[in-house]
């Protein structure tokens, strides 16, 4: 992770205040991982799309080419489709975006309480060992604020993303990443380059 940090601090000079917070967001990710746990993303609006974006990083390939394991592919040769699955499967790190289940999530808006749609994703999908990663400019977000609670009452880890004032977030976040700014794009724009370092730096760990 220090080289991806330190690269991202030589591009980015304003995120030096969150260095510590980002190795700390590695270092819960690439332990549980290693346990063969699973991430939970969850925000809003762009925060949203940041949810979907980082699941795509995790889920594939980024960087680095993550062909399946040779014992996998002995397995399947003897499928009938094995070659092809062998040649195109890639190995992932398990990671689920909580703003992509349509269904669920407008049922119980409807049915419930909207405000508790993450929170319900957390307790059907969460265990103990499993990282919840909320993303918020405000760290106000209600839903995101109840699934965090949540998370760490059956024992998850708990990272948050917000702007500078880390809002109602804060106390629920084993490790919080506040970027120094408070306008919502300001913010939404210092998150990627975050995200996509400690994506990098988990791929390459796990897979390089």
């Amino acid at each position: 992770m220090q080289d991806w940090l330190n690269g991202l601090i030589t591009a980015y000079p304003d995120l030096q205040p969150c260095a510590e917070n980002i190795e700390e967001a590695y270092g819960i990710l690439h332990k549980q991982f290693a346990a063969g746990n699973k991430l939970l993303v969850c925000g809003n609006g762009g925060s949203a799309a940041d949810s979907e974006h980082i699941v795509g990083e995790l889920m594939k390939s980024f960087v680095v080419d993550r062909p399946i394991p040779a014992q996998l592919r002995d397995r399947l040769a003897l499928t009938p489709d094995g070659l092809y699955l062998s040649n195109h499967l890639q190995r992932a790190l398990p990671a689920i975006s909580l703003v992509s289940q349509s269904a669920l999530f407008t049922a119980f808006a409807n049915d419930v309480q909207p405000d508790l749609a993450f929170a319900q994703q957390v307790y059907g999908y969460g265990k103990p060992g499993d990282v919840l990663l909320g993303l918020s400019t405000s760290g106000n977000s209600k839903n995101v604020v109840y699934a965090l609670e949540l998370a760490k009452v059956l024992g998850m880890r708990t990272i948050g993303m917000t702007g500078s004032a880390g809002g109602a977030m804060a106390p629920f976040c084993d490790a919080l990443i506040r970027v120094p700014y408070e306008r919502t794009s300001d913010v939404q724009e210092r998150h990627l380059p975050i995200y996509h370092a400690l994506c990098m730096s988990l791929e390459r760990t796990f897979f390089g």
